[in-house]
């Protein structure tokens, strides 16, 4: 049994939000930061409702994880929703500086000080 009221739980399948994409034309990562652009504010009236949820939720700058876990959609269902709002120009992304410098190569500092606390523990 779930905690969510039975209207409020996703009526179709993950994969037709997305029209059967697993990827979108805008890579992103899962902690990349987006936020709604003057356009996605000004006429988000015509985009399907999970569309618009999304562009609500980011009003605030959201990281792709939020979306998904604010609105219960799989991982990768919000990264393919959110990676369209981008290309049409309705979110504005803000990638993480530190994943762009290297490629897809992780921060070594970064992993030496999860392995210092990992060590820690």
């Amino acid at each position: 049994m779930t905690d969510q009221p039975r209207d409020s739980r996703l009526r179709v399948r993950p994969y037709a939000l997305t029209g059967g994409r697993v990827r979108s034309s805008t890579e992103l990562a899962l902690e990349t930061i987006v936020r709604v652009t003057p356009r996605g504010e000004d006429d988000p009236g015509t985009l399907p409702s999970e569309k618009r949820d999304i562009l609500r939720l980011c009003a605030d700058p959201t990281s792709i994880a939020e979306v998904s876990a604010h609105l219960h959609l799989p991982l990768g269902v919000a990264r393919v929703l959110v990676g369209d709002l981008v290309t049409e120009g309705f979110l504005d992304s803000h990638a993480n500086p530190a994943s762009d410098e290297e490629g897809s190569r992780p921060d070594l500092r970064l992993l030496e000080r999860v392995l210092d606390g990992l060590q820690a523990l």
